[in-house]
């Protein structure tokens, strides 16, 4: 799955709904920003190796949120079921 398809995809966008959907077990796949504060970065990574979901981490918080269709910058992105 590549940033290109998050419009078409089942989303929760930023840190809290992406930690939501991965303690629910709903995330089958995790975009973050490699620019995230390091706080953000450590738990959700530590979340999704604890939940095995895979982690994205080649794009910025811009072209995150741009690819979301957002006009804002995201630190996250979980693709959900």
């Amino acid at each position: 799955m590549t940033m290109e398809t998050l419009q078409k995809e089942h989303i929760a966008v930023g840190r809290k709904q992406t930690v939501k959907a991965v303690k629910a077990g709903r995330a089958t796949r995790v975009f973050l920003a490699s620019d995230a504060d390091s706080f953000i970065r450590d738990e959700i990574i530590a979340l999704c190796a604890q939940a095995g979901v895979p982690v994205d981490e080649d794009q910025n918080m811009l072209s995150l949120g741009r690819a979301c269709g957002i006009e804002v910058q995201a630190a996250a992105v979980a693709v959900t079921e």
